[in-house]
């Protein structure tokens, strides 16, 4: 058995509601779909990004969370 994660991005403005996000989500299942893959879930990763420094300071930028979300995809081996 294989398995594939892919990531996930939703693109939505302000006047978009969760159809818009469901319509990206079912579009990315689909594409993997027709490829022979098969939806398992969808993820979210956790990480942590260092803080920077900056140039003597200037510039500096504190640390923070970052969630990815993964589509992940399994496939039958033969």
């Amino acid at each position: 058995m294989q398995y594939k994660v892919v990531p996930f991005e939703a693109n939505a403005s302000r006047n978009d509601n969760s159809s818009t996000v469901a319509a990206q989500v079912q579009s990315a299942i689909n594409q993997h779909l027709a490829d022979g893959w098969e939806y398992q879930r969808l993820e979210t990763v956790e990480t942590f990004v260092k803080p920077s420094n900056g140039c003597f300071g200037f510039g500096a930028q504190p640390g923070y969370t970052l969630g990815i979300q993964m589509l992940i995809f399994k496939k039958e081996t033969a």
